[in-house]
């Protein structure tokens, strides 16, 4: 009698010690998952960069529609779209949107302010932002050069 009360003590116990270790297991990984939600990482900032220099915008020309990249030179050169558009403003539209779909800003998103520049030979050719800036950011940088023109292509997410 004695040594089956012992041995319903001995499950009792190891029944209490399995489901504290479940219970603590889905603690840690929620813990775990809560902390990087919502961060931004530098190479997140510049692939962000990378693929909207990529992006086809609806300014024309005789050899076809331009990338923002390309876009950026005709507007550093100040050249017409074939749709009439001047090329600096639909790269302002374009970039703008991209840049506010992309990166949603406010007091609920980990997100506070972003600032996007466009610099050619080290003068800033456009800049656009959004939100209140902070101490803490995370930015990435493109640069590419034509025609013997640098062009450095830098956003800043602050957090």
């Amino acid at each position: 009698m004695i040594n089956k009360k012992a041995q319903e003590e001995m499950v009792g116990f190891a029944v209490i010690v399995i489901i504290i270790g479940v219970i603590l297991l889905v603690a840690i990984g929620f813990l775990v998952n809560s902390k990087n939600e919502g961060v931004v990482e530098d190479y997140e900032v510049e692939s962000f960069i990378e693929s909207s220099l990529q992006y086809t915008t609806e300014c024309e020309d005789n050899l076809g529609y331009l990338s923002i990249q390309e876009l950026i030179i005709s507007c550093k050169n100040e050249e017409i779209c074939l749709n009439e558009k001047n090329s600096c403003e639909i790269l302002k539209e374009t970039l703008g949107e991209m840049t506010r779909e992309g990166w949603s800003v406010g007091e609920q998103s980990p997100i506070k302010a972003y600032e996007f520049n466009i610099m050619a030979d080290d003068q800033i050719q456009l800049t656009f932002n959004e939100g209140n800036k902070t101490l803490n950011y995370k930015a990435g940088m493109q640069n590419f050069a034509r025609n013997g023109v640098e062009y450095g292509v830098t956003l800043n997410l602050y957090s």
